[in-house]
C-alpha cells in the first residue's frame, strides 16, 4: 500500500534534470528542437547525457458537443496532414478543437472553437482530462472538455479562411457516433477519451433535464 501511495507525488521534478543547451533544427508553425540534458536516475546518482528532439507545439484543447435533448453529438470532419497515408481517408471525425493563443484559458478555446468550427455556443461545459498524447517526443498538453449545446440547427461547413480551414459539421446520435467508434472510424485520442467519458456520464447528464 505504500508504494501505490507514493505515486501521489512524483520522486522526481524538474529540478532533477540539467537542460545543458537546446539547438533549434527548425522553425515554423510548430517548432523541432535538439535537447541536451542530464537527469537523476532512480538508483543514484546522474544519466550521461542524453540527446533528444522534441516537437514543440502549443497546448490544445477539444471538446466534444453534446445535445442532452436529442441524445446527439457533434463532430467535425476535415482533411489531417498527419492522417495522408491512412489506408481509408486523411479526413478524420473528430470533437472540435483549437490551440491555447497567449492570454487565452482552455476554456476561453473550447467556446471559441465550438463558435468557429460548428457555429455552435456552449451552453456548458465541463473539464474532463488533461494529458500528453506524446511525452517521448512532443511537449504538447491537451486539456478536454465536455461542452452542452443545442443541436437544433447546426451543420454546413464552418471553419476560418485564413487559416485555410474546411470543416464539415455533422450531428449523430449518440447510438450512431458509438457504432462509428466500435468500428474504428473514430480513431483519434480526443474521440476515444471524450467518448468513453461521455458513456459514463451519459445517463446523469441525461437525468438532469
Amino acid at each position: 500500500m505504500a508504494e501505490g501511495n507514493s505515486l501521489d507525488t512524483p520522486r522526481f521534478g524538474a529540478a532533477d534534470v540539467e537542460l545543458t543547451s537546446i539547438d533549434c533544427l527548425y522553425q515554423g508553425f510548430f517548432s523541432l528542437e535538439r535537447r541536451h540534458l542530464r537527469h537523476r536516475l532512480f538508483n543514484g546518482g546522474w544519466s550521461n547525457e542524453v540527446t533528444r528532439e522534441v516537437h514543440v507545439r502549443h497546448d490544445a484543447v477539444g471538446v466534444l458537443l453534446y445535445d442532452v435533448e436529442r441524445d446527439c453529438v457533434v463532430l467535425v470532419e476535415q482533411m489531417r496532414v498527419g492522417a495522408l497515408s491512412d489506408s481509408l481517408s486523411p479526413w478524420k471525425l473528430e470533437p472540435v478543437a483549437g490551440l491555447i493563443e497567449p492570454g487565452e484559458t482552455p476554456a476561453d478555446v473550447a467556446c471559441r472553437e465550438a463558435m468557429e468550427e460548428a457555429g455552435c455556443e456552449i451552453q456548458e461545459l465541463f473539464e474532463l482530462h488533461s494529458y500528453y498524447p506524446s511525452p517521448g517526443a512532443c511537449n504538447e498538453r491537451v486539456t478536454l472538455f465536455c461542452g452542452l449545446v443545442d443541436s437544433g440547427n447546426l451543420g454546413g461547413v464552418h471553419g476560418l479562411d485564413e487559416e485555410n480551414e474546411d470543416i464539415l459539421v455533422h450531428v449523430l446520435s449518440f447510438a450512431r457516433a458509438w457504432e462509428l467508434l466500435e468500428a474504428g472510424r473514430l480513431d483519434n485520442a480526443m474521440c476515444l477519451i471524450t467518448f468513453y467519458w461521455l458513456a459514463r456520464e451519459r445517463a446523469s447528464l441525461r437525468a438532469r433535464r
